[in-house]
């Protein structure tokens, strides 16, 4: 897989698909609530009356964006699973993708694992619980179950799997780690690996 793919946004696209990333944009620099419709629009360069056509209003772009990301990891997901064999394989490939789209487009990675998303979208789920990442942990129980993955509680393996390249990704997001974290992954992934691989 190459860093081509890792994007949440992988072709310029349609007018909709470009209010999309300016929504992206000013939802992260300015939050939800602090970005006004007509300031979107005049961003994007679209009329008022495109807007509610395409997405009715603030809380309909912005889970019509929430749903877009996630898609998008979920197909992420499929290619890692068609072309890794391995659960280990799998969950490598899942934290090269979460830093690779995290280099690639950070506002977009930013707006997956910073927003409070249940305070403007109430309705959908807490991003944990949304399907991209339920896969992910999926990988490793199923991990657990090959034996590739030494025994414990599943959702501490998770956790010990995915948080540390989570945290990472938040301190590079943040500011707070100045090299590029691909330029990290192996020192991390061998710390990860110690910590859940069979005895």
């Amino acid at each position: 897989m190459t860093h081509e793919t890792w994007t949440f946004f992988p072709h310029a696209g349609s007018r909709h698909v470009q209010t999309l990333r300016v929504a992206l944009r000013l939802f992260v620099q300015n939050g939800f609530f602090n970005t006004s419709i007509q300031d979107l629009c005049a961003e994007a360069g679209v009329s008022i009356g495109f807007f509610y056509n395409h997405f009715a209003d603030k809380e309909g772009i912005a889970r019509e964006l929430y749903r877009h990301l996630l898609a998008r990891m979920n197909m992420l997901l499929d290619e890692i699973e068609e072309r890794q064999t391995s659960n280990r394989e799998r969950c490598e490939a899942v934290l090269r993708m979460l830093f690779g789209l995290a280099e690639a487009e950070p506002e977009a990675m930013g707006f997956v694992v910073n927003a409070r998303h249940r305070e403007f979208l109430p309705e959908e789920q807490a991003i944990c619980s949304a399907s991209a990442f339920v896969r992910m942990r999926g990988f490793v129980f199923a991990g657990m179950a090959d034996g590739e993955i030494r025994e414990m509680n599943p959702m501490v393996a998770a956790s010990l799997m995915y948080g540390s390249a989570i945290r990472m990704i938040c301190l590079r997001l943040d500011g707070l780690v100045d090299t590029p974290i691909g330029q990290l992954f192996d020192s991390l992934w061998d710390g990860v690996w110690r910590s859940l691989r069979p005895d």
